[in-house]
């Protein structure tokens, strides 16, 4: 099956790492991959000047998607990778929201940062942004500057107070692309399970036997980004997975203040789902 990729650009270095990233990632899949550059311009009165102006500043774009689509072409050399380029008058997310659905995007990939890289900012507003708003496909946020690490251990983060299904379906493709292992942390300050939990721990089981996983706990003793930050590192885990819903982990830090999201820099590739219901 051919997967459809989206790969959002500035054209900075961190969003051409992102993308490097993404074609080692799925080098063994047939794919293509659309590199989307969104600018949205409000002009209220447009003279000669100004349409003149706008029309260099597109072509420019394009030139220079049209550039990075030569430079992956060659930097890539993959027969079954094909690439697309799409410049977009719309605002990033709404850019983003259109090319998914009209070319059934299974995977977004794109950097932390873009032009601006303040060391004490956790992801760039328009990531930030991206991974509140979208509800369609997984985003893979991938560090700055990051060097490919083929990814055979996953960790996953989870309370076991939802039940997961179709969520899990960009997990378990990526393992079995990789033959990879999932790490389950679960993190808590209680020593027991409630039913409904044991539950879903069951049903999780169920939905991961034919992919190799182990369970992990860990007590709540401290900030759950460091918990994860420590056991990222401990076992060598390769990439995150989180399901964004309503109250999760990775909402809550999103919605923190700049200052109190120094804790959690991802270190490695950051795969966010959106919650199904």
């Amino acid at each position: 099956m051919k997967s459809n990729i989206l790969l959002p650009t500035d054209f900075s270095d961190n969003a051409w790492s992102a993308a490097v990233y993404g074609l080692k990632l799925f080098a063994e899949e047939e794919c293509t991959f659309y590199f989307l550059h969104a600018t949205k311009m409000k002009v209220s009165v447009m003279s000669n000047l100004s349409n003149k102006l706008l029309n260099m500043m597109k072509e420019n774009d394009m030139k220079e998607l049209a550039d990075l689509k030569e430079m992956a072409t060659h930097t890539n050399a993959n027969a079954n990778h094909d690439f697309e380029v799409i410049l977009s008058s719309e605002d990033l997310h709404e850019a983003i929201e259109i090319v998914v659905k009209k070319y059934a995007i299974d995977f977004v990939i794109m950097g932390t940062k873009g032009t601006t890289k303040a060391k004490e900012i956790f992801f760039g507003s328009n990531t930030v942004n991206i991974i509140k708003k979208m509800k369609l496909c997984p985003i893979l946020v991938v560090p700055d500057e990051f060097d490919y690490v083929e990814p055979k251990q996953f960790a996953f983060p989870t309370d076991f107070n939802r039940f997961y299904g179709e969520e899990l379906r960009p997990l378990k493709r990526l393992t079995d692309l990789h033959n990879s292992k999932i790490r389950i942390v679960h993190i808590s300050n209680e020593d027991h399970l409630t039913s409904a939990q044991d539950y879903n721990l069951a049903m999780l089981k169920a939905y991961l036997e034919d992919h190799p996983h182990t369970f992990h706990w860990m007590l709540d003793y401290t900030k759950k980004s460091k918990q994860i930050n420590e056991f990222i590192e401990e076992l060598d885990i390769n990439m995150l997975v989180m399901i964004n819903y309503k109250h999760s982990f990775i909402e809550s830090i999103i919605k923190e203040p700049i200052i109190k999201k120094i804790g959690f820099h991802p270190t490695i590739p950051f795969l966010v789902v959106p919650c199904s219901n």
